[in-house]
């Protein structure tokens, strides 16, 4: 078997806990260094919150494991600093094909539209995602970072959390403010906490395999219902970095896992798929089975659940790694303005309300792939027999094929952050949903939007005439206070800069089709870059109003 990947152990170095007999707190602990763990400390560190992650091992991840980042997780890592880097060494695509025995029966695209700034999905291997992410997270002064510390207990109070931790040199005892426990579906911290995800497994398993081949398949998403190369069963096909190809077959419930993984076993599968003509080498293989379960609640005090820690659902949809990094992009924000003084502990409450939310979302659809996917009698495989024969020529039937809905980014249009709409609009802005990127220019320079949002409060005015400029340049100096919130104008022509706003040019017109923007219309967008409130005009009374309502403060 190959291994396209070179795994460098990372140092360990003794925690300065092992060498002093007081007990140091912290205001941030997070446990668990995968992406979701790595995200969440890069989050609070950029935003200036001191943060100690601790990491049990001291290698990335093996196998490519979770490998495809959408859109709305490319904008975060983008936020983060490792979206290039991401995007560079990724595969990226749009495009999905499906298909029903020997036939394609219909293909998507999930950005028919241009001007989009990142692809539908980039395919990326766990461990380069990992990789770039610990990379930036020894760049900032405020993270710090430990291997080799492997969390063994955890005891919360209503002030602080204790956590035991075992290391070479022996263990130690921590404190923290706030603990984040990203430390996957065996999370020790929920269980030290006697703590429960509830839901269910799914009576399947899948061989999941790596191989590297030099072959001209397009960059795109191959899924086969009932194929005559795994005839009763599906297929599913993903192009990687480094001329690496994920495959995925499903086993059924009686399959053994330690027989399913042997080489003898494994590569007569793939050359059945890929023809004996194809020359191809073995890497990683797994067999998995998979459960759709969440925790009740993702806050507990002074500790908040991310990831795998706080819900898990099947890989058809990629929906979990998405939904994890979504979890940090949520949470980073609120924790950063709790330990600043910015926002009360009611702020946190909302993470956990949203991304349940997300939660039952990405359960439902995970849930309804897997039933379309594997029925579970012969009445309901005869229904998904004769909708995939119908898809081929009708439209309704191709809706009802479920081989996994892709992953996309929640609207939380029930938050209790969100100001209601007092206006009618058109679109999918609304208050709660994720902004759309759009390509924008200020003079000479051309930019994206988002790029440009960063992690604080804007307030987004469109106008298109100077004396709304104007009025607009007067709230810069009226938003102050405790927290930061910048004023940006967007006008579909260029003009200058009036007493110092930033102006920006919605040259292509995206911006104005995307949002229903209209002259004078008004938006406050979130850090997490989510619209917490819009309005037709600017009035500074109903902007203050809506930054409380935002900040758990109304």
């Amino acid at each position: 078997m190959i291994n396209t990947y070179q795994h460098e152990k990372q140092a360990y170095i003794p925690a300065p806990e092992l060498q002093s007999n007081t007990l140091i707190r912290h205001p941030v602990v997070i446990v668990g260094a995968g992406p979701v763990g790595l995200a969440t400390a890069i989050d609070l560190a950029q935003q200036g919150v001191p943060v100690v992650l601790l990491d049990e091992g001291d290698t990335l991840a093996v196998g490519s494991r979770g490998i495809c980042l959408a859109t709305r997780t490319l904008e975060i890592l983008d936020r983060l600093g490792v979206g290039d880097e991401c995007v560079a060494k990724g595969v990226g695509w749009d495009v999905g094909r499906t298909f029903f025995r020997d036939k394609e029966i219909y293909r998507f695209n999930l950005q028919p539209q241009p001007d989009h700034h990142r692809a539908g999905v980039i395919n990326l291997q766990q461990y380069y995602l990992e990789d770039f992410l610990r990379q930036r997270a020894k760049s900032l002064p405020l993270l710090d970072l430990r291997h080799q510390n492997r969390v063994v207990g955890v005891h919360a109070s209503a002030d602080t959390v204790t956590l035991q931790v075992d290391t070479p040199d022996g263990s130690y005892a921590m404190a923290a403010d706030w603990l984040v426990a990203c430390d996957g579906p065996r999370s020790t911290v929920r269980r030290s906490l006697g703590l429960e995800a509830e839901g269910t497994p799914f009576m399947d398993r899948f061989l999941v395999a790596d191989i590297t081949i030099q072959t001209d398949f397009p960059a795109e998403r191959w899924f086969w219902f009932d194929p005559p190369f795994h005839p009763g069963q599906s297929v599913l096909l993903h192009h990687q970095s480094d001329n690496t190809w994920r495959i995925d077959f499903q086993l059924g419930w009686n399959a053994d896992p330690e027989t399913e993984k042997q080489a003898n076993r494994v590569i007569p599968r793939i050359r059945s798929l890929l023809g004996e003509e194809h020359e191809f080498e073995l890497g990683w293989v797994e067999v998995y089975t998979f459960q759709c379960r969440r925790m009740p609640r993702l806050r507990h005090g002074r500790v908040l659940f991310a990831g795998d820690a706080a819900h898990q659902v099947s890989p058809f949809g990629a929906r979990g790694s998405n939904a994890g990094i979504q979890d940090a992009d949520n949470l980073g924000w609120k924790l950063r303005m709790v330990v600043q003084g910015l926002a009360p502990e009611q702020l946190l409450d909302s993470y956990s309300d949203e991304r349940i939310l997300a939660a039952d979302e990405n359960l439902q659809n995970s849930a309804r792939s897997m039933d379309f996917i594997t029925p579970k009698t012969k009445t309901t495989l005869a229904f998904r027999n004769a909708v995939l024969g119908l898809a081929q020529h009708y439209p309704f039937a191709r809706a009802l094929v479920n081989s996994g809905r892709l992953s996309v980014p929640t609207v939380l249009k029930e938050s209790t952050l969100n100001t209601p709409d007092t206006t009618q609009y058109t679109g999918d802005m609304i208050p709660g949903a994720p902004c759309d990127d759009c390509p924008m220019r200020a003079q000479v320079d051309h930019f994206w939007l988002l790029s440009r949002l960063g992690n604080d409060f804007k307030l987004l005015v469109y106008a298109e005439d100077p004396a709304k400029v104007e009025q607009a340049s007067a709230l810069q100096g009226l938003l102050g206070g405790k927290l930061s919130v910048d004023v940006m104008l967007v006008t579909p022509k260029g003009g200058r800069s009036p007493h110092g706003l930033q102006v920006i040019e919605d040259y292509t017109g995206r911006f104005a089709e995307r949002y229903d923007a209209r002259p004078g219309t008004v938006w406050l967008i979130r850090p997490d870059q989510h619209i917490a409130a819009r309005w037709d005009q600017l009035d500074v009374a109903q902007v203050r109003q809506a930054i409380s309502q935002a900040t758990a403060q109304a």
